[in-house]
Formats: C-alpha cells, structure tokens, sequence
C-alpha cells in the first residue's frame, strides 16, 4: 500500500512538472512574440527596402500565424533542434553545448563548496544556538543576504585580481585549458555565487533542525543522556531532510539560472553571457532557446525536491 502511494505521487510530481514546463514554453514564445520591434528589420537594417524585408520574413515564416510558428518550434525543440540563430545563422543546439557544459561547471563548483559548508554551519548554529558561534553564523548569513551578487562580484574583483593578483578579473575559459587553469578562471565567479546561496541555504537548515529539535521524541533523547552533538546527527538531521534537500535544490536551480549576472560581470562564456548577447541584438531563437532550457532545469530540480520528500516522509514509507 505503501509504494503504490509513493508511486503515485512521484508520478502526479512528473506530470505536473511536464504540464508545467509546457505552459512555460507558451509563456516564452507569447512572451518573445511581442517584443517590440521587428526581426526582419533588426537583421537587414534601416536600409532594407521593402521586397528585401518582406522575402526575409517569408524565408522566416513570420508571416505564419502565431500558432503555427509555436507548434513548428516545439516540434522542433522536442527532437534536438532549437533553430538557427538569426545574428550568425549558426545552429543553436550547437553553440548551447559547449556553454551549457560552462554554466553546469561553473554552478557544480559553486554547489560542491556551499552545500557541505552551508550544511555544517547550519549544524553548528543549532548546537551552539543562542551562544558566539550561532550569533556570528547568523551575522554573517545576515551581512550575505544583505548585498547582490554584482556588488559581491565587483568587490572580490577589486581585492583578489586588482589587488592581490591572485585570480583574473575575467574568466576567460576554452576547451583546451587543464582542470586546474579552469579552476583558477572560474574562481571569483565560483565564490560570488557560493557566498550569494550560502547564507540561505544556512539559515534554513537552521531554522529546519530547530523546528525538529522542539518535537517530543527530541525530548526524550535529552532525558537519556544522549549528547546534543549525537541528538542532532541521529535523530533532528534524518527528520529535517525533506526541508533541507528541497532548500538545497532551489538554491542549485538559482546557481545554474541565476548566473546570468555573475557571467556578464566576469565576462564567462556561458549561457546567461550567450543570453545576454543574443537579447541585445534581438535573436528571438536563441532568447527562446535559452529561456526555455533555464525553465526546464528549475523546474526539473524541483520536482527531484519534492520526489525527495515524498521517499523521506515516514508516514508515506510506513502507512499505519
């Protein structure tokens, strides 16, 4: 009974997670389809005379109604294929690849550091709570929220690359580069975006364990004598997974989502750079493409959080 429950509500998270990232790709399309301005004339010029514009927009099918042009680029996206870009005519399957491998890299390392961290001061904060360590823990968590990213960015920029010269100020990053040349590129950008999704990510699994601590079989633990080092490893962290991971999750959507402002400042080849660009020159296939992709691995890590809690919640594993 139990993991026909559990089944089910995995599958009715993977529907709804696909429902949803369908109506998102409508949202994008209408959302580009009545941008101002006009494709055909961005991409010829003022210059162009009206045969020229009118044959680029057949060539286009922008003379297609607006339903057909959606479904034509959703079938496309369905099987791999996101178009052409209209600034350079290149394919754009091919040019997302190798930035979207930067982004994922960029947003793994950010993740590799934060996660742990975030999660042993969170653990730190409960065990000492109310002393220093929870009040500096909180402060700082509180001074990190407090500035956005470009701010973090351009501060990190000035001490460890004008300053110190420790790291470069752009990062710079190809195919042919070692781990380690990568690793040193990309580590402004990496501890901007560690220090922007550290702070919340502690201080939920703060607030997550203490919420935990306040049940009575916490109570009981205390009455045994078990130490408050083993009360919280044992028995408040395996309760407060299901807050923690579905936190932990949102936090990794934003870090690969929300990079497009950390990209731009340190100039890093990945897709919230390529985004940028392509908005800037008004290449609606690439807009399209990149928006959509960025709405597909938000979405897709949330429905791994709420899968995540479903499989850790004791009454849908242990049905009475």
């Amino acid at each position: 009974m139990g993991s026909a429950l559990i089944l089910r509500l995995i599958a009715q998270r993977l529907a709804l997670g696909v429902l949803l990232l369908f109506a998102v790709s409508v949202l994008i399309f209408a959302g580009t389809q009545i941008l101002p301005g006009d494709v055909a004339q961005s991409i010829l010029g003022q210059a162009a005379t009206p045969q020229a514009l009118e044959n680029l927009r057949r060539e286009l099918g922008l003379n297609d109604p607006a339903y057909i042009r959606y479904f034509r680029w959703l079938g496309g996206v369905l099987t791999g294929d996101f178009g052409t870009a209209l600034s350079n005519r290149r394919d754009i399957a091919e040019a997302l690849g190798g930035r979207l491998w930067n982004t994922l890299f960029l947003a793994g390392c950010a993740a590799v550091i934060s996660v742990p961290l975030a999660i042993l001061l969170g653990l730190l904060a409960v065990r000492y709570r109310n002393g220093v360590i929870d009040k500096a823990i909180s402060g700082f968590a509180l001074a990190s929220t407090s500035l956005p990213e470009f701010f973090i960015g351009y501060l990190l920029i000035l001490f460890f690359a004008v300053e110190l010269q420790w790291f470069p100020a752009s990062s710079t990053v190809f195919d042919t580069m070692s781990f380690g040349a990568r690793l040193q590129a990309i580590a402004l950008p990496a501890i901007t975006l560690t220090l922007v999704v550290l702070a919340h990510m502690m201080r939920m699994t703060r607030a997550a364990i203490l919420n935990v601590m306040q049940s009575a079989y916490i109570e009981t633990a205390e009455l045994k004598g078990l130490s408050a080092f083993d009360i919280i490893r044992r028995h408040a962290m395996p309760n407060a997974v299901a807050p923690i991971v579905n936190v932990v999750m949102l936090n990794l959507a934003y870090l690969i989502v929300g990079v497009v402002v950390v990209e731009v400042i340190f100039v890093y080849p990945g897709m919230g750079q390529y985004l940028v660009d392509h908005v800037s020159k008004r290449d609606v296939p690439v807009v399209q493409a990149v928006g959509l992709i960025f709405a597909a691995v938000y979405i897709g890590l949330n429905m791994i959080a709420d899968i995540v809690a479903i499989l850790a919640n004791p009454r849908l594993r242990h049905p009475k």
